[in-house]
């Protein structure tokens, strides 16, 4: 089994984590050591879940910032503990007097950056504990707002009749779906939770190259291989970088490169310039790095003044 990313069709009722613990039992039986995924999705929620296989493990944390599309439907009417409809039902209110076109000049408001509280039943830490382990011990803590973006957000359809909105939503990392559902409740008054919701994209990852865990469970090999991507494939946004065999085997030993002796193919195309790694390196000055005569992927890079230093290698030499 080749090194690079799976994307999965999580089920519904499954965690992140079961969905790993699958896969990489499967993969073990094909000589496959390491297996990832990236963005958690909820239990409740289905859609693209890109599994990391092998090496590509370690560009991960790369992919934590990309943006994110969902398919949402809303239902008016309840509030949850939650948030959403599998919550325990705290209130349900009156509909009556709710118009379909207070229900679209609502949802406008939240397109662009927007401030957020974070749901308490979520994994935002909070003095290094997760909210969720303090609601289910029964504690109040201060929740601050988060700033984050809403690319576009085009309502699908209002169904009246059973007070839903369903609508797809395209955002930056960390923002909750289920709070902009909760919060178009608290601003028409009737309250509202989140009923469904599929995520269709995660980076350059689509739902529409994806494989069904049960379908993934029957394959073999050669039938798993067309659905592995590529390792370097999600990291578009990075600039491009290409040099000789001897740089590139003086490189892959961990060592940094004269800027002259490199060739810029491509620059990175990070629009937002506070995006650091784990590290603090911004992704607006992140590279692919390449051999110009194989075209072989030989990892991430960084200037550093007139030098190309190495982010992560991943190769040998």
């Amino acid at each position: 089994m080749k090194d690079g990313i799976l994307v999965l069709n999580k089920p519904q009722n499954w965690t992140s984590h079961d969905c790993v613990a699958v896969c990489r039992r499967i993969m073990r039986l094909k000589g496959v050591k390491k297996i990832g995924h990236g963005g958690t999705l909820d239990p409740m929620a289905c859609g693209v879940l890109p599994i990391f296989i092998g090496k590509a493990t370690r560009l991960m944390e790369y992919t934590d910032l990309d943006d994110k599309t969902y398919r949402c439907t809303a239902k008016l009417g309840l509030i949850t503990d939650t948030q959403d409809i599998w919550g325990e039902v705290l209130e349900k209110r009156d509909t009556d007097g709710i118009t379909e076109d207070a229900i679209r000049k609502v949802l406008c408001t939240f397109r662009g950056e927007i401030e957020q509280y974070p749901p308490k039943y979520s994994a935002v830490r909070v003095n290094g504990k997760k909210l969720y382990e303090y609601a289910r011990e029964g504690r109040d803590v201060e929740i601050r707002p988060r700033r984050v973006t809403i690319h576009s957000l085009v309502i699908e359809n209002i169904d009246m009749d059973r007070m839903e909105v369903s609508f797809e939503v395209t955002c930056s990392k960390g923002t909750y779906i289920r709070t902009i559902c909760s919060d178009l409740g608290e601003t028409l008054g009737c309250g509202a939770v989140m009923s469904a919701l599929t995520r269709t994209a995660s980076g350059v990852f689509r739902i529409e190259d994806g494989v069904d865990l049960e379908v993934l469970k029957a394959m073999d090999d050669s039938e798993i291989e067309p659905y592995v991507i590529d390792v370097d494939k999600p990291l578009v946004q990075f600039g491009r970088i290409e040099m000789k065999a001897d740089r590139a085997k003086y490189f892959a030993m961990g060592n940094s490169i004269r800027w002259y002796q490199i060739k810029v193919a491509e620059e990175p195309k990070v629009d937002n310039h506070e995006l650091k790694n784990k590290r603090g390196r911004g992704y607006d000055n992140l590279y692919r790095v390449y051999q110009s005569d194989t075209g072989e992927f030989l990892g991430t890079g960084y200037r550093d003044g007139n030098l190309l230093k190495a982010d992560k290698i991943l190769v040998t030499r």
